[in-house]
């Protein structure tokens, strides 16, 4: 059997959509032609990933086919999609599936140089539920009062938390510098009136031009509470800006909980101080907009 395998190539780099038969190229083929090995159902494999579905198979034999075609229904977009895969290849990804379809079928045949086919080999597979995505709709300020604010190391001798939300940027707040200092983690802690959920947070850094970017925060966890009590961390900042004036804006942190309490609790920074200072900080309630795959109203 004589091929010519510039035609092959054409066949083995394509992986198409709907229809298959348009995209096959004319074999000049030479003397007897094989038959065709059909690939067994036990001879697949599938595995259910996030909004794809992995098919995995295994050649029968070398020569068994020239190339293999894939057939299946897209429940998404209502249309019959045909794959088609070199004999060289022995796996494909399917994208953009759905859980909530269940299972897929999956129509195996095999084709000789010819373009004869085999039996159809039929696999059911499921798909890993597809993410979802949240994006961010608006944030507003929540208006901060000197009795919701508190610290477990208030430096006395400059520094009152109060300065956090006069809204000027040559006053600070400090933790405690004077002896006998405090071991770290220091925090900010905000006690709110009523509940919230989604939100981020923002602050400056002390503005004066001091000698030394020493204790700014540089590791933060944002603590969440119900009684003030029990502490669940929400994320951690890291990577944080140490020159003076410099500015930071969280991305939105939604918790799976409402809650009333709220901590900025620094566990490290910059120069491994066991202090730290900031001139101005901020708590928005953040609005976001949540996009299921899986639950989404279909047309």
């Amino acid at each position: 059997m004589k091929l010519n395998f510039k035609y092959m190539i054409a066949v083995s780099l394509f992986v198409g959509a709907t229809g298959c038969d348009d995209k096959l190229e004319t074999f000049e083929v030479v003397g007897s032609v094989t038959t065709p090995t059909a690939i067994a159902t036990s001879a697949v494999s599938t595995e259910a990933l996030p909004g794809q579905i992995k098919l995995s198979w295994e050649v029968p034999s070398e020569g068994a086919f020239d190339y293999l075609q894939i057939k299946y229904h897209d429940p998404l977009t209502k249309e019959e999609v045909c794959k088609i895969a070199s004999v060289g290849t022995t796996e494909m990804l399917i994208d953009d599936t759905r859980a909530r379809f269940g299972d897929y079928s999956f129509f195996f045949q095999t084709f000789n140089a010819a373009h004869q086919g085999s039996q159809v080999t039929e696999v059911k597979a499921k798909s890993g539920a597809a993410p979802s995505t949240t994006t961010e709709k608006s944030r507003k300020e929540v208006k901060l009062t000197e009795d919701q604010l508190s610290t477990n190391a208030q430096e006395p001798s400059e520094g009152p938390i109060k300065n956090l939300i006069d809204g000027k940027g040559n006053t600070f707040f400090h933790t405690r510098w004077s002896n006998p200092q405090l071991p770290l983690p220091h925090y900010i802690q905000i006690d709110f009136k009523e509940a919230h959920e989604g939100f981020a947070i923002y602050y400056q850094n002390r503005t004066d031009n001091t000698w030394t970017s020493d204790g700014r925060p540089s590791v933060v966890d944002l603590q969440i509470s119900n009684d003030g009590e029990n502490w669940e961390v929400v994320s951690t900042l890291s990577g944080l800006p140490t020159k003076h004036s410099s500015e930071y804006t969280s991305d939105f942190v939604i918790p799976e909980k409402a809650f009333t309490h709220f901590r900025f609790n620094v566990i490290a920074t910059s120069g491994n101080t066991k202090y730290f200072n900031l001139a101005e900080f901020k708590f928005y309630d953040v609005e976001v907009e949540v996009y299921d795959p899986e639950t989404v109203p279909l047309d």
